[in-house]
């Protein structure tokens, strides 16, 4: 007979018993709570070619995903009610897991005019322009003065565009020796340096998406000490990649870029000590002509939802640079304790002891540029449950 084994003492929901009878025999599953994913890029509506709500969360749902935040980076941007309703239709209709929006800080996300924020509270997970750093210091002061009012974080992209200079990968050894356009990290913290500041000056809530450098880490943990109301994420690839991997392919190219070793080490040294307060994919798909034009032609942006737990299990539970507990916590608990998301009782079974190779045909995400591509990892999700469902089943060739 199966055996269930949860990971937390006291979290075994009743749904979990009743399939026993479901799985085959020998096994032994993993029980771990749903995860919940705060940067996603579900693209609809406007740009349903590179992913929908429906293949977001049939994806979501394969990597153990049962809550997802998605960014307001689509079109029409849901910067107020009437534009948030067309994107809350299609989650209405097509969403098998918790699909939680983002409202925009400002109209179309251009950095100018406040969206309508006070009509959009009640409606979404936070506030962010995703994509791009809010270029004004009083127009993002504005913006702090008002999600505090209506007691919403504010979630941001640091981007400083006038350190960009047209690059698109680390400005590091990779670029310089093979003459590649770099990204300073500078360009990222240095627009969180002026956002902390304000976040003090006003004392709204606020997280920092994606970081990527050891910068960022130690600004972060000051402003801890400090007393500052922050929280952050980073991704999977900044844990497990650094410069070092990058090949001259699209899959390689995101935004920020993969850094050098130093800044991977400093990154994982703040998953340890607390630093970093969770891990979200920033799953960015693209249709596969938008990833096919080498590092300087092809969109920024990965996938991640269907290989996170398994490479940051393959990579830093089996080297022992993590507890599962902690992985779990970060991907699962201190997400929906900073974004006030509701705890469920949703799960996923894992066959951890079981290896598997990473084919992005195999993706039920529409995007397929991964940097895992062909690499064995270890860590197969069996089922997820959502809301008392099967929302996701290996089919029995995947047993």
């Amino acid at each position: 007979m199966a055996v269930i084994s949860p990971v937390y003492p006291g979290f075994f929901p009743k749904k979990a018993q009743s399939l026993l009878s479901l799985l085959p025999s020998s096994y032994e599953y993993v029980l771990i709570p749903g995860f919940c994913d705060v940067h996603v890029h579900f693209r609809e509506p406007g740009f349903s070619y590179k992913e929908t709500i429906f293949s977001g969360c049939r994806a979501a749902a394969h990597g153990g995903y049962t809550d997802v935040c998605t960014m307001p980076n689509v079109n029409p941007v849901p910067d107020s009610l009437a534009r948030l309703k067309e994107q809350q239709t299609l989650i209405d209709r097509d969403a098998c897991v918790h699909v939680h929006p983002y409202g925009a800080i400002t109209v179309d996300e251009k950095g100018e005019v406040l969206a309508d924020m006070a009509a959009l509270a009640p409606y979404v997970v936070a506030f962010s322009d995703d994509g791009r750093g809010v270029q004004s210091r009083e127009k993002m002061k504005e913006a702090f003065v008002r999600a505090k009012a209506l007691n919403k974080l504010i979630a941001a992209h640091c981007e400083d565009n006038t350190l960009l200079r047209g690059g698109y990968v680390h400005d590091g050894v990779y670029a310089h020796t093979r003459k590649h356009k770099g990204i300073c990290s500078e360009s990222e913290w240095k627009q969180l340096e002026r956002d902390l500041l304000l976040a003090k000056e006003t004392g709204c809530g606020y997280h920092v998406c994606h970081i990527s450098c050891k910068e960022s880490v130690d600004l972060i943990r000051q402003a801890k000490k400090d007393g500052i109301d922050v929280s952050c994420e980073t991704a999977p690839h900044y844990l497990t990649l650094d410069e070092n991997d990058l090949q001259e392919d699209g899959r390689f190219k995101m935004n920020p870029p993969l850094r050098a070793r130093e800044d991977r080490l400093a990154l994982i040294e703040g998953v340890c000590d607390g630093t970093i307060d969770m891990i979200a994919t920033d799953h960015a798909p693209h249709a596969e002509e938008e990833k096919a034009k080498g590092l300087a032609g092809s969109a920024f942006g990965i996938v991640g939802l269907e290989t996170a737990f398994s490479v940051l299990y393959t990579r830093l539970v089996k080297e022992n640079v993590l507890t599962l507990k902690k992985l779990i916590d970060l991907l699962a608990f201190a997400p929906r304790r900073r974004f006030s998301l509701p705890e469920t009782e949703d799960f996923s079974l894992w066959r951890l002891d079981e290896t598997f190779q990473v084919e992005p045909a195999r993706f039920l995400s529409r995007g397929r540029a991964t940097p895992y591509a062909g690499e064995t990892l270890c860590g197969v999700c069996y089922l997820t449950v959502c809301d008392n469902k099967i929302v996701y089943q290996a089919k029995q060739e995947e047993k």
